[in-house]
């Protein structure tokens, strides 16, 4: 059974990731700190599965090269990274540890494993926050500027930069995405969609940012997964790849669809209502992707549209 290593696999795209390939029939070892947004329950039924195995590693240890060594994966999925621009803003040095310093290490570890013959397919699993604000009318394709705005995307650009530095220098079998603001099973609460929904359960207020004019493309996590998939079996080594829905909602239009869902299902609590709160330092406006690149290249194409992807 080949074998595949999934970094960050008890996050958020981590352990759905992990649920597709064991429905490929692939071998999963799944490498993650345990942080704070690690979840064990996400992969509960994985626990006794003969074609999955975790191990608690950061992959800034030296520990993580040896892991490498005794599996010999085909592929790694690097979804290992400090992701929430909040709390970027607040401890922007956690943010250099982990998405600049342990990337640089992972690195190395794989560097090191080329001089014993061993050469996996790296994934690295960026997002569209490096591009930083983009126009509306526009949108980013692979070849657009990185232009970060907050330390969280400053962060994963150096990362990204990091990875290219090393297709480059020493050869190093990769591939780079970028991806767009993902929803579904398993995000962590501190996220906008399940903090809505979780405050709508629980009839509180929703806060929104300013007035909630800020665009982001939502993309059902499912249809990034397959997409993974789709990089990992025909993406070309050294490229990198946009994924996206091409659908953009701002954040009050999420949080009054949530809300209508909400309505069909069961009657609202009082206090369910939108308030709007002091913006953030350095928000961006806008983001949106060309995915083009993946669609005529690979073939991948997203399935699921918001409104449903919001009731899976």
């Amino acid at each position: 059974m080949k074998k595949i290593i999934v970094t960050g696999g008890l996050g958020f795209i981590g352990s759905n990731l992990i649920d597709l390939l064991i429905r490929k029939n692939f071998f999963v070892i799944n490498v993650d700190k345990v942080s704070y947004s690690s979840n064990f329950y996400n992969l509960k039924d994985l626990k006794t599965s003969n074609k999955y195995k975790f191990i608690k590693c950061n992959i800034g240890d030296s520990k993580f090269k040896n892991i490498l060594f005794k599996y010999k994966p085909i592929c790694i999925f690097n979804l290992a990274a400090e992701t929430h621009v909040d709390r970027s803003i607040d401890s922007p040095d956690n943010f250099v540890r982990t998405n600049i310093n342990g990337t640089f290490n992972f690195l190395e570890s794989l560097r090191l494993l080329r001089k014993k013959k061993i050469f996996p397919k790296l994934i690295h699993i960026s997002t569209d926050e490096v591009y930083g604000d983009i126009k509306l009318g526009k949108r980013s394709d692979e070849n657009h500027k990185y232009e970060p705005s907050s330390p969280y995307s400053a962060t994963k650009a150096s990362a990204d930069h990091l990875v290219k530095s090393y297709i480059r220098t020493y050869k190093l079998k990769a591939v780079i995405s970028n991806c767009c603001n993902n929803y579904g099973p398993y995000q962590f609460p501190e996220k906008l969609i399940p903090k809505i929904i979780s405050n709508i359960l629980n009839n509180k207020e929703i806060p929104i940012y300013a007035k909630g004019k800020n665009s982001r493309e939502w993309i059902y996590v499912g249809d990034h997964c397959d997409a993974l998939l789709k990089v990992f079996n025909k993406g070309k080594v050294g490229e990198f790849y946009n994924i996206g829905s091409n659908k953009n909602l701002n954040n009050l239009q999420v949080s009054k669809e949530l809300i209508t869902t909400a309505k069909k299902i069961f009657k609202l609590g009082k206090k369910v209502k939108i308030l709007f709160v002091k913006d953030r330092p350095g928000h961006d406006v806008r983001y949106a992707l060309n995915s083009n690149k993946i669609k005529k290249k690979l073939g991948w194409y997203p399935k699921t549209n918001f409104k449903q992807g919001i009731r899976l």
